[in-house]
């Protein structure tokens, strides 16, 4: 199961933990984790490429863990763009959820 925890400090989203294989079918087959790797690739590459943000991003293939977590201080546009895009994210995944509840489950932490 693939499990996506995001983590919130005072009601700001500032990034998440994503760990696990869905186990929906085999590699390279596997409709679930493909859309949660392409959208975290969306995600990341919008806060670090397009916005030009320094948004942390770890990456580990071994366990299938990715993170990021968001500066600590953003300017009013880039701290509402942000939001908007980890929020989407967070719904996405619950809908994705809602869908596959085997295979993904999605937490918050603050």
């Amino acid at each position: 199961m693939t499990t996506i925890k995001f983590r919130s400090e005072g009601g700001r989203i500032i990034g998440f933990d994503s760990q696990g294989h869905s186990g929906y079918a085999e590699e390279g087959s596997d409709i679930v984790c493909a859309a949660v790797s392409s959208t975290i690739g969306l995600v990341i590459a919008t806060i670090n490429d397009v916005l030009g943000l320094a948004a942390s991003v770890k990456i580990r293939e071994s366990d299938a863990f990715i993170s990021l977590r968001l500066p600590g201080s953003l300017g009013q546009t880039a701290e509402s763009t942000c939001q908007a895009l980890l929020t989407g994210l967070m719904l996405y995944f619950t809908e994705l959820h809602d869908a596959y509840p085997e295979n993904i489950e999605v937490l918050e932490d603050e």
